[in-house]
């Protein structure tokens, strides 16, 4: 077996990156469970926000950054998919528009204010005071949003893939996507909720935008180059899911036994235990995205973490 955890420690404080004129990611070190980035694109109609954060305190310090860029307030916020890294906050920008995919609207109201007790800790994330706010405007397949000579493009990528509601908010003048989780830079990808096949495809469409700037859904901001890095590791997750259906293995027992190898090094490892979930039981046949034992799955991340809490900063 091979891990890899990052040692304790305080992350570095959240940052803003410009990526093109008016267009900014709020990239939130280090990237692990439960720290996402965000992002906003500035406009003389106002701001276009791309999510919100996992605690109230993050997502206010988030808004208090966009407030330090422009004195325009948010007029529209886009949910990239429904994880409560990326939705929690949303009451915090109202009376915004909250924009995401039908299935992002069901999937918050049907989640609810998630936190996962007892999954993550050392420490626990301080939440604050939460309030349920799903997309109040929806969308089946893609729409545009703007902000003065501002255009933004949201698309469902068209499949389930990191889950069954992921859009991609694409600027083509500006050659910039906010891909949502499609993209994990730095950190292990995640498609329990989703589907290892379909992230193949999701990832192909991807790269079809042509982006010259990618800014993940946690991690530093990219280029195209990390397309590749993800077709390999789902590459890896595929063969050692078909290895293990073939032998009749459990995807915790199929992890315990494999050598992550090039990929040890990316953070929140214990991820391979709920794609081998994901990858196995599409290969038992069930349809990408489908329902399952997501609480079985998350149990054998925690054992396979040694029995701890997984590690969350947020």
């Amino acid at each position: 077996m091979s891990t890899h955890h990052h040692d304790d420690h305080q992350v570095d404080p959240p940052r803003v990156e410009q990526v093109a004129d008016n267009v900014y990611a709020y990239i939130q070190p280090d990237g692990t469970w439960w720290i996402n980035n965000a992002g906003f694109i500035v406009g003389n109609e106002g701001v276009i926000a791309i999510d919100t954060c996992a605690t109230e305190k993050r997502t206010r310090r988030f808004l208090e950054h966009v407030a330090g860029i422009t004195d325009q307030p948010v007029r529209v916020l886009v949910n990239t998919h429904h994880h409560g890294d990326h939705t929690h906050g949303n009451y915090l920008t109202y009376p915004a528009a909250i924009v995401g995919h039908d299935r992002c609207r069901e999937a918050v109201i049907a989640s609810g204010i998630t936190s996962y007790p007892g999954v993550f800790g050392d420490p626990a994330p301080e939440w604050g005071d939460l309030q349920l706010a799903p997309p109040m405007l929806t969308f089946s397949d893609h729409m545009h949003v703007h902000t003065g000579d501002l255009g933004v493009e949201l698309h469902y990528i068209g499949t389930p893939a990191h889950t069954d509601n992921d859009v991609v908010a694409w600027l083509p003048e500006q050659r910039v996507i906010f891909s949502g989780d499609l993209v994990f830079n730095g950190g292990t990808p995640f498609v329990l909720m989703g589907s290892l096949e379909g992230s193949f495809t999701a990832i192909e469409r991807l790269r079809a935008f042509g982006a010259d700037v990618i800014v993940p859904g946690h991690g530093p901001v990219c280029d195209n180059s990390v397309l590749d890095r993800l077709v390999s590791y789902y590459e890896f997750v595929r063969g050692v899911a078909a290895d293990a259906h073939a032998s009749g293995v459990s995807p915790l027992a199929a992890a315990l036994d494999t050598d992550l190898g090039e990929f040890a090094g990316l953070s929140d490892s214990e991820r391979i235990v709920g794609n081998l979930h994901r990858a196995m039981f599409e290969l038992g046949g069930a349809q990408p995205g489908a329902a399952m034992d997501l609480a079985a799955a998350i149990g054998d991340m925690i054992t396979f973490n040694g029995g701890r809490p997984l590690r969350c900063l947020a």
